[in-house]
């Protein structure tokens, strides 16, 4: 029996236990569409526009670990779709993105609405498919799953001709894995590079484990936390690692990074011995690679993807290889070997690190007469018991939660890492919620960020998804204002907003909860309100102090152990005067 390449479509998506698929209409679609309607296997979530729709699918995807999928039509729908696409290119997000083109006899002839979009999204997917047969339909749409899972996890799109979908042929879909010639990641680690890696670590005096959002895409936080607390390592993770180790255990140093904890960021400076498991030693981590460089230390790099170990900084032990598989095999070893550290370095080096965290970077003084917004995240925190999935967009807001919402578990925390997209924390809530539903998902934005993706309130009325939205509402794009202050004289350039709209009465007219909130007495109370309304959607304005900046902060040209400090620690001199464990003083020269 034949059926369309439409329907072919909707059983391949079927046959790869699609649950949900976000997606909007339009013409060269249509058909896919159509097929949706009749065969009815899986929900689609109509969104408001197309951005929404890949950001949708991507936090479904974190949250539960499968493959999202977003549906888009050809010519503007493909290219609203470019910007979701690249977020979860740069965060490594495994999605399939199917795009209706223009009919095969006229790609090439500028159609109405016709796209490039296998050119257009090259830079910014894992791999891309153009389909022109209904032949190559079912066995293409394996691959895109395949490839957009495995190995370094990414978007990939299935860009399908309108007459392919109009096409009938008989359907079979492949059960097992294709074979592609060109594509065989490694997943085992090399068993010499491993006990290299191991000998190297059981020599350190001064050792840190520094991981990444490789830990949670890879399923591997129990081996991660079986191996820092079986050897007794301070560790650090990145923002898109946050959770993968429980943020309340001790040997937990906070994030490392631009705004990472003062312990995190001198530890990192000043290891001797770092093991850095799926993680990438990006610009916001580690600032200037040379000024990184200046404390001799010596790298152990685990990653699956060969293109990201020693990308930017010198790497001493590479090792290709699933990072759950590594960690697992590392471990093993160093129990065979019954390997040890030198007690007493061991000991003097979380002495220091017990030092640096006494200084407590994070604290602060809530006020009387102003919201801050440190308050409204840890109180957050208090009232979810840290067990909330937590969606942010991009600025202040995002780093604030970053800092003040302790993180338990992997998958609880979503944010754009890699290219810091404003207006992802709405969609990704939609995407957080349906992926699990038994969970409060909170939406920690700022009134600038949320309006990028605002109309989706629309979407969340439809389909009954009762986010809680926390609008940190300072009156500013944040983080610009901050850098203006710090780095431009104060100039603030076009960071103002004079016409904000009222929140309340907007998300009253999407047929929604709106609250205002300006006195910090009322914080706790509209906090538990809107958490105790579990069948609502329910948009919370915190009107904040206008001119909190997010310390520490290591700025740009700086390195790690150049931080700007937050006011109570410029009080206190740096404690660069203790004892040395390492026959030179360790450096502390963060600025005020």
């Amino acid at each position: 029996m034949q059926i369309s390449g439409a329907q072919i479509i909707v059983q391949s998506l079927k046959a790869e236990n699609v649950e949900y698929v976000f997606g909007y209409p339009g013409g060269a679609v249509l058909e896919i569409y159509d097929a949706l309607f009749q065969l009815n296997k899986f929900e689609h979530i109509l969104v408001r526009h197309e951005q929404a729709a890949v950001h949708a699918a991507d936090a479904y995807a974190r949250v539960s670990g499968q493959v999202g999928v977003a549906l888009v039509t050809s010519g503007p729908g493909a290219t609203n779709a470019i910007t979701g696409i690249a977020t979860a290119y740069t965060d490594s997000i495994p999605l399939v993105v199917i795009s209706g083109q223009v009919g095969s006899p006229m790609i090439g002839t500028d159609a109405f609405q016709e796209i490039d979009m296998v050119g257009i999204s090259r830079p910014c997917v894992k791999h891309n498919f153009l389909v022109t047969d209904i032949n190559d339909l079912a066995v293409t749409i394996k691959k895109a799953f395949q490839i957009a899972r495995s190995g370094r996890p990414g978007p990939v799109v299935v860009d399908i001709a309108k007459d392919v979908t109009q096409a009938t042929a008989k359907f079979s879909y492949p059960q097992e894995d294709v074979f592609i010639r060109s594509y065989q990641p490694v997943t085992q680690g090399h068993v010499g590079q491993i006990k290299k890696a191991v000998q190297m670590l059981a020599a350190a005096k001064r050792p840190l484990v520094y991981f990444g959002g490789g830990v949670v895409l890879g399923n591997a936080s129990g081996e991660l936390m079986d191996f820092v607390r079986t050897l007794g390592l301070p560790c650090t993770g990145t923002l898109m690692g946050l959770g993968a180790y429980p943020s309340d255990d001790r040997q937990w140093l906070g994030m490392p990074g631009m705004h990472g904890t003062y312990e995190a960021n001198l530890a990192m400076q000043n290891a001797d011995v770092i093991v850095a498991v799926g993680a990438r030693f990006d610009d916001r981590v580690v600032s200037v690679p040379s000024k990184f460089a200046e404390s001799p230390k010596k790298i152990i790099h685990i990653d699956i993807d060969p293109s990201s170990i020693a990308k930017r900084v010198k790497v001493n032990v590479p090792i290709v290889g699933d990072v759950k598989n590594v960690l697992a095999e590392m471990l093993k070893l160093w129990k065979k070997q019954e390997l040890m550290f030198n007690a007493t370095a061991l000991e003097k080096w979380w002495q220091k690190i017990e030092s640096w965290r006494s200084r407590q970077c994070l604290w602060f003084e809530p006020q009387n007469d102003v919201i801050l917004p440190q308050q409204v995240i840890q109180t957050l925190a208090n009232i979810t018991e840290n067990q909330a999935i937590i969606t942010s967009d991009v600025g202040q807001h995002q780093m604030f939660a970053a800092q003040y919402y302790p993180f338990v578990r992997p998958r609880q925390w979503l944010n754009s890492g890699g290219l810091g997209t404003m207006g992802v924390g709405l969609p990704y809530a939609m995407g957080a919620y349906l992926a699990d539903p038994s969970k409060d998902v909170c939406c920690i934005t700022g009134e600038g960020s949320i309006q990028m993706n605002i109309q989706e309130m629309a979407t969340c009325l439809q389909y009954k998804i009762p986010i809680k939205i926390i609008c940190l509402n300072n009156g500013y794009l944040g983080m610009v204002r901050q850098w203006q202050e710090l780095y431009y004289s104060n100039r603030e350039s076009e960071t103002y907003f004079d016409s904000l709209p009222d929140f309340v009465k907007l998300a009253e007219a999407y047929g929604h909860v709106g609250m205002r909130i300006s006195n910090p007495a009322d914080v706790e109370g509209a906090l538990r309100d809107a958490l105790a309304m579990k069948d609502r959607f329910v948009f919370m304005d915190f009107i904040t102090d206008r001119k909190q900046n997010v310390y520490p902060m290591v700025g740009n040209g700086k390195g790690l152990d150049e931080m700007v400090l937050p006011p109570h620690m410029r009080e206190r001199k740096a404690d660069s005067d203790v004892n040395d464990v390492n026959d030179r003083d360790y450096d502390t020269r963060s600025v005020p």
